[in-house]
């Protein structure tokens, strides 16, 4: 993951393997520890159903997470 987007609730990261809508993944870092299904991935904030690997994407996120969380399949 490299940013955050507090105001809308969006994680940025950058894919190294693909994931689409209704994947399950885990958010952990020191004070991280989120599972969640995604329900939205978004490209140039348009929606998408999946993305491959080496894609930077949007994903809404339920709470706060931060640059070095680790994003993994669940």
């Amino acid at each position: 993951m490299f940013a955050y987007f507090k105001n809308v609730n969006v994680a940025a990261i950058e894919l190294s393997a693909p994931l689409s809508v209704g994947d399950r993944i885990r958010i952990t870092g020191a004070t991280t520890d989120i599972e969640m299904t995604v329900d939205s991935i978004q490209i140039d904030r348009v929606s998408i159903e999946s993305a491959t690997a080496g894609q930077s994407v949007g994903l809404a996120v339920p709470e706060r997470v931060r640059p070095n969380d680790q994003v993994s399949l669940a």
